[in-house]
């Protein structure tokens, strides 16, 4: 039986979760080339990355801009000159 949980699936539940890398054992794959040192440090490289990467989306999460303000700061509702601007009314955003 279980209990039910009404967050699991929530946008950053998963820190709550009891999730690892499986650690390497004496008959676990290891690459060619690597020692068993070796390869366990690039496995955790990479879940820190990965864990990096979900906390940097999690921070971003919920925040929307409010396309009804940007329509009437683009100045859709009082005429057409926003459709004659080099960028036709987009907001451009540098990556």
């Amino acid at each position: 039986h279980t209990r039910l949980v009404s967050d699991q699936n929530d946008y950053g539940a998963r820190n709550k979760k009891n999730l690892s890398v499986g650690t390497i054992g004496s008959n676990s794959y290891v690459p060619k080339g690597l020692t068993k040192e070796q390869y366990a440090a690039i496995r955790k490289k990479e879940d820190e990355k990965k864990k990096a990467n979900y906390q940097k989306n999690v921070a971003k999460a919920g925040k929307f801009l409010d396309y009804t303000q940007f329509y009437l700061d683009r100045g859709t509702d009082v005429g057409e000159k926003w459709f004659q601007s080099p960028t036709r009314g987009h907001r451009m955003a540098k990556t």
